[in-house]
């Protein structure tokens, strides 16, 4: 087997990076395929995985490579506190796209449209993870699965479905979209098969997208404030699906 420096260097284009132990501890969790993983101080690492996720650390003990901190700085943006990265083989979009389209769904799917903000799409499919969301999808020209993406998803990428699409590849179901003109969202019971719609976050819902919407919703805001961060937004409507009957997923424990 090649070393982990040559193996990194042969994948590091088409892979998924996993910068930081978190985004690796939740890669693992949810089976993602771990092709190489590093650190620059093996021993700290794994009692990191002792104290926060033992469930992974045998996992990891059997895949991490101890290389030098330089080596380690050259693999990633910028270096993680935790000194840990790894790469992963990321989905196949046919395999995406055909979780996104199966029915009945039991929970919504997040329809980013044309987000702009990479630290904000990684929230969001953080979010969509932790509430047991099928899937979030973006339209426009930001990928989901870039490095700053699942490193503002701390790898929970891997628990639900993440995909770029077009205008014709937007999952079934009914269309919720946010939008100041909306009905109150509190009055609302939102279904499980819901795909829940929000605009970009300086232009809002494009016109197509708010034309194709089925529902407008709107969240209760404080008048004179202009608006909700996108995640929170995002949060917001994911709570309330889960607390009017929503099948929110019970925790099993863990960091």
């Amino acid at each position: 087997m090649t070393d982990p420096v040559t193996r990194w260097r042969e994948r590091a284009g088409s892979a998924v990076l996993l910068d930081g132990f978190h985004a690796l501890k939740h890669a693992l969790r949810f089976g993602a395929e771990i092709l190489v993983a590093v650190t620059t101080d093996r021993r700290a690492a794994l009692a990191l995985a002792g104290e926060l996720a033992p469930d992974v650390r045998d996992a990891l003990d059997a895949l991490l490579a101890e290389v030098p901190e330089g080596t380690y700085a050259s693999f990633v943006p910028r270096p993680h506190p935790t000194a840990v990265a790894a790469l992963a083989v990321r989905p196949s979009r046919e395999a995406q796209l055909g979780v996104l389209a199966r029915t009945p769904r039991t929970a919504p799917v997040v329809l980013l449209d044309d987000p702009r903000n990479l630290g904000n799409a990684g929230a969001v499919i953080r979010l969509a993870a932790g509430f047991g969301a099928t899937g979030v999808v973006t339209t426009g020209t930001l990928d989901p699965w870039h490095p700053t993406v699942v490193r503002g998803g701390a790898g929970l990428h891997f628990a639900t479905a993440v995909e770029r699409v077009t205008a014709a590849e937007l999952p079934p179901g009914p269309l919720f979209a946010l939008d100041p003109e909306g009905d109150d969202l509190r009055g609302v019971k939102l279904p499980d098969d819901a795909v829940l719609a929000f605009g970009s976050e300086r232009s809002g819902l494009s016109g197509e997208l708010r034309a194709r919407a089925d529902h407008l919703l709107a969240l209760p805001m404080r008048p004179q404030v202009s608006s909700y961060n996108l995640a929170t937004s995002v949060a917001m409507t994911l709570y309330h699906w889960s607390a009017t009957g929503g099948a929110f997923p019970v925790a099993e424990g863990g960091a």
